[in-house]
């Protein structure tokens, strides 16, 4: 069985739906399902063989392990917006600590999901270096928590035979309706095209940025489950892994797609970056991706435009 954590979120159940198209159907799904009953509709089309509550989660393993063959770890408390360190800790950082303890007592490799929020404003680059890790200064606390994480795993004498943590740049696609403010961009311009029929983009308060122009490396999620697959089936070159797509791109590439893929004319109105998040707006980010390549993936990326004309016309429209 291969087990996923968040699986009623927004990419773990994509993560399952790829996972029954190459034919796995022996999938445990874990989450906190009766918290957000809205998530049905992301698993309720899936293939699996059980649901277990989170809560639930380590006694079951302790129970099925020898029936476990892999653990892919995606659930957390993600909303950047949240401040009370106490929620990141349990959630994140503790319950993480559980799973990859008894991945190594149950020899289980082991996928979890790390953030590039743990890169904070980008001053030591966006290097998946394990060296600068403990040297990141995230901007939030779930950035703390993550990065937090990662410098624990790193110092662990015992490890999963193999493991690898994944650090989500600005992941983007379906099932992700649930996700409110931390939706993504484009799920986000899209509802205001089709309610007001403009879109609107934070105003630069940098002079070397246009408005529009701060970038993001936007990646789509099935290439996110594809990637993960990937290092499922592989196994190996253990490690922290950077996952967006090498290229960063600006706002006004990502509301443009939108347009196109619903056939409208680009209509763009600048608002200015709310005062409480100004100063710790990253105006840049793009992921370098030479580690997971040199570990033999070898896949183009989804281009943003085709990304977004995919996700606009089959799932939002």
């Amino acid at each position: 069985m291969i087990i996923v954590t968040g699986a009623a979120g927004f990419i773990s159940s994509v993560v399952v739906e790829c996972l029954n198209g190459l034919g796995y159907k022996d999938i445990v799904l874990v989450d906190d399902f009766h918290a957000y009953p809205a998530k049905t509709n992301n698993y309720k089309n899936l293939v699996y063989k059980e649901k277990v509550e989170r809560r639930d989660f380590f006694s079951w393993l302790e129970k099925n392990q020898r029936f476990s063959q892999f653990v892919i770890h995606l659930g957390a408390r993600t909303d950047t917006t949240e401040f009370n360190k106490n929620i990141f800790d349990e959630l994140n950082l503790e319950y993480s600590k559980k799973v990859w303890e008894l991945c190594v007592q149950f020899a289980l490799p082991l996928i979890y999901a790390s953030s590039a929020a743990t890169y904070g404003g980008g001053e030591l680059g966006y290097d998946d270096n394990h060296e600068v890790i403990p040297d990141l200064k995230p901007l939030n606390p779930y950035g703390d928590s993550k990065n937090d994480f990662d410098i624990w795993a790193l110092k662990q004498e015992k490890k999963p035979f193999f493991w690898a943590g994944l650090k989500f740049f600005n992941v983007y696609g379906p099932n992700e309706f649930h996700k409110g403010r931390m939706a993504s961009v484009v799920f986000h311009s899209f509802h205001q095209i089709k309610a007001s029929g403009k879109v609107k983009l934070f105003r630069s308060h940098r002079a070397d940025y246009k408005d529009g122009g701060q970038e993001r490396d936007f990646i789509y999620v099935k290439d996110v489950a594809d990637v993960i697959v990937f290092l499922m089936e592989s196994r190996k070159h253990s490690g922290i892994y950077n996952l967006g797509t090498g290229k960063a791109r600006t706002f006004l590439d990502l509301a443009n797609a939108t347009f196109n893929a619903m056939n409208l004319e680009p209509n763009i109105e600048f608002i200015d970056t709310p005062t409480d998040i100004r100063d710790k707006y990253q105006y840049y980010t793009q992921a370098n991706m030479a580690k997971l390549k040199a570990a033999g993936y070898a896949r183009e990326f989804t281009s943003l435009e085709d990304g977004v004309d995919d996700y606009v016309k089959n799932y939002l429209m």
